[in-house]
């Protein structure tokens, strides 16, 4: 059985982000954008200089953190080096 390298299971590709910008889209109403330091195999994950993006019914509120720990349970997309916001 050959191993094809262009096949890439789930959490090789977000080790791969670690210490890059990762767009994470929370079960919800919250986006996140940082930098990824870690991660454990239940997708928890540690982000750094991270703006978070809520919606709300006054509309969208932006909070800038230093560093957040996501439960991966409430993790509905991962978006690597994505952003909510057309540059």
């Amino acid at each position: 059985m050959s191993h094809n390298p262009s096949q890439l299971l789930p959490s090789e590709l977000i080790d791969r982000c670690i210490g890059s910008k990762i767009w994470v889209i929370m079960k919800g109403d919250k986006e996140l954008v940082g930098t990824l330091r870690g991660f454990d195999v239940y997708v928890n994950m540690v982000l750094e200089d991270v703006t978070e993006y809520e919606i709300t019914a006054e509309g969208r509120r932006i909070t800038k953190l230093d560093q957040i720990l996501l439960n991966g349970n409430n993790i509905a997309i991962l978006v690597p080096g994505g952003s909510p916001d057309p540059e």
